[in-house]
């Protein structure tokens, strides 16, 4: 019943895209479809009148004339144009519809995902979250495109020529209904077993998708490690299920369509020899024509029946895409309560007021009296007895205590996993405390509105993502308002200035595939730029020069202290010499704080970080 319960939600959902935003021409489609099935229905019943009225006639006149059956034929050849054209109509109609619908599936696809937490990129894999957009969008298409308009043509072929036979013998009717129960109950069987499995087809599709983009990310380290076997075993072994999966599922339903018209055939049988007995016996008055016609009007309707039969699948595999599209659009969205705006004010006679021209930031708080208050963006940051954890079991941070006032320099260190680059992750509000407080010049992060905080802060990552454009855009990603003007100011403070300006096109050289064509140095510097053009009072350096070079290092440093000058920053590094200068540095274990102090003091104290100053200057 709960199956049944989802499943019916699902296409309700999925039809209110389809009919309620195309109202019109839907309406279109469902008026030329009737029309297609009104002629098929109607040149079927004229096959009583065109071989009872003229033809059977004709044979027994001496001189037959041909012109009343001439007339006849052109008016059944204008009943099957209208139908043609019907059909035209309402196929060209739904490529619109299917590819409009798409669209705002898509869009609503990409609009939700923006504003999921982080915490969903972590737990999904990004091949399964491209399926969404690739897999189960294709299904849709089909489904949209084709099934959904021979579904309904289908519906409304069958209820017309019921009606139609009905009127003309109900002996007959009662057969063919007889043979179209039996028919509905084969489809059910197969049908539903079918629907299991494609369901499951689209799981493990996207469960392969996921590993393929797995295995192009890491080429590199499978090829270096000669890893290729194992993973091509792997990849057996999930591509194995799929092909279970879809071999049960195209096995019903190739079994499918041939049961169902091979009773079809029986039907057409049952029916010219029943009939044709009860004509020669001069049983209900049944002449030849109407047991032309009526045969043709079963073959006509097991055609659609069978039709019906066939989308089957096509639908299971529709409601399975779609089922795992709205489940993305229906995960939860990062939440965000914060009332604290980020806005640029002005001083007059030590009265803050706001102001769209020249300024400086504040932050604009309203408090439950009524009251407004502005607090200068100064950057300060502390953090009050914080504890956090991924999962709900499990605590990676336990009792943090830190205050970095605005210009201090806090650097991280530790083993890898110690907590470093978490701890920067919950001034982003990536993720929500599980205990304790961080304030942001005096106010807890909770009350700022999370897209005024990120605002305020600016991050250069170890791994650089830059997208497909110019270099001038993958600046300007940092502040979309910046001028070509500022972009080459935060160039030159990051000390990339130099290197683009030797390329062949300069900032107007464009990137693909993450910056493929340039240096890990060089991208780092343009990441460092992207966050200089955001002019950001905070910054967050999270092993941005892990991974090159000692020479670029020094280059990447330089632009690094430049963009740091007069900023509350926040480093992670490996590197112990690029600490040196810190104003703090926190040395972490297990997500513990276990000591803090300058450089010279804790090189006094022969802690632990005497020891990995003194043993090695990267940490493992």
């Amino acid at each position: 019943m709960e199956t049944k319960t989802n499943v019916f939600k699902v296409w309700k959902r999925l039809l209110s895209y389809i009919v309620g935003k195309h109202k019109v021409l839907f309406s279109a489609v469902v008026i030329c479809i009737l029309l297609s099935s009104c002629t098929v229905v109607v040149s079927s019943l004229f096959l009583e009148i065109l071989i009872d009225d003229y033809i059977t006639p004709l044979l027994l006149e001496t001189t037959p004339s041909f012109t009343p059956l001439l007339h006849t034929i052109i008016f059944m050849a204008c009943i099957y144009l209208i139908g043609v054209v019907a059909t035209f109509l309402y196929n060209r109609i739904m490529v619109k519809v299917s590819q409009g619908t798409l669209k705002e599936i898509r869009d609503d696809m990409f609009e939700h995902m923006q504003k999921l937490p982080i915490q969903y990129f972590d737990t999904h894999t990004h091949g399964d979250i491209m399926s969404h957009y690739t897999n189960d969008t294709d299904t849709l298409r089909q489904f949209i495109s084709q099934a959904l308009p021979q579904f309904i043509s289908a519906i409304v072929t069958v209820f017309v020529i019921l009606i139609s036979m009905v009127m003309s013998n109900i002996p007959l009717t009662l057969l063919v209904i007889i043979v179209t129960v039996a028919m509905v109950f084969i489809t059910n069987k197969i049908g539903g077993s079918s629907a299991k499995y494609f369901i499951k087809q689209q799981e493990t599709l996207g469960n392969v998708t996921g590993y393929i983009e797995e295995m192009i990310n890491g080429q590199k380290v499978i090829k270096v490690f000669c890893h290729e076997e194992e993973a091509k075993e792997e990849f057996d072994k999930r591509n194995k299920v799929l092909c279970a999966d879809s071999t049960e599922a195209n096995k019903f339903g190739n079994i499918l369509m041939p049961a169902i018209m091979q009773l079809g055939n029986l039907q057409y049988v049952l029916i010219a020899l029943i009939g044709g007995y009860m004509a020669l016996q001069g049983i209900g008055s049944i002449s030849i024509g109407m047991i032309v016609a009526f045969l043709n009007l079963s073959k006509t309707f097991c055609m659609p029946v069978s039709q019906i039969a066939q989308q089957i699948s096509m639908m299971a595999m529709a409601l399975a895409g779609a089922e795992r599209i709205f489940q993305l659009i229906d995960e939860e969205p990062e939440q965000d309560n914060g009332y604290v705006t980020l806005v640029k004010v002005k001083n007059e006679n030590n009265i803050l007021t706001e102001t769209t021209n020249d300024g400086f930031w504040a932050w604009k708080h309203p408090h439950h009296d009524g009251t407004l208050t502005y607090t200068p963006l100064r950057g300060e940051i502390e953090f009050c007895n914080v504890d956090f954890g991924y999962t709900n079991k499990k605590l990676v941070l336990h009792n943090i205590v830190l205050n970095a006032t605005s210009g201090q320099k806090i650097a991280f260190v530790g083993a890898t996993g110690a907590g470093k680059t978490t701890i920067t992750n919950l001034i982003n509000r990536f993720y929500d405390l599980a205990d304790g407080k961080i304030r942001y010049d005096g106010i807890n992060i909770n009350k700022i509105r999370k897209d005024d905080l990120r605002h305020s802060l600016g991050v250069v990552l170890q791994d650089v993502n830059l997208f497909t454009g110019t270099i001038m855009d993958n600046i300007r990603y940092g502040n979309l308002e910046a001028t070509d003007e500022e972009c080459i100011e935060a160039s030159k403070l990051s000390n990339a200035h130099n290197f683009i300006s030797r390329l062949p096109d300069g900032y107007q050289t464009m990137l693909t595939n993450n910056g493929a064509g340039l240096s890990q140095g060089q991208r780092q510097l343009i990441s460092i730029a992207r966050a200089a053009v955001a002019n950001p009072p905070v910054m967050v350096l999270d092993e941005a020069t892990s991974s090159i070079d000692t020479r670029t290092e020094k280059l990447v440093q330089e632009g690094m202290d430049n963009l740091m000058k007069g900023r509350t920053v926040f480093v992670i590094a490996h590197r112990l010499s690029t600490v040196r200068n810190s104003d703090m540095i926190m040395v972490l274990d297990l997500g513990r704080i276990i000591e803090r102090g300058t450089h010279d003091e804790l090189i006094d104290r022969k802690g632990v970080y005497y020891s990995l100053y003194t043993g090695a200057f990267e940490l493992s």
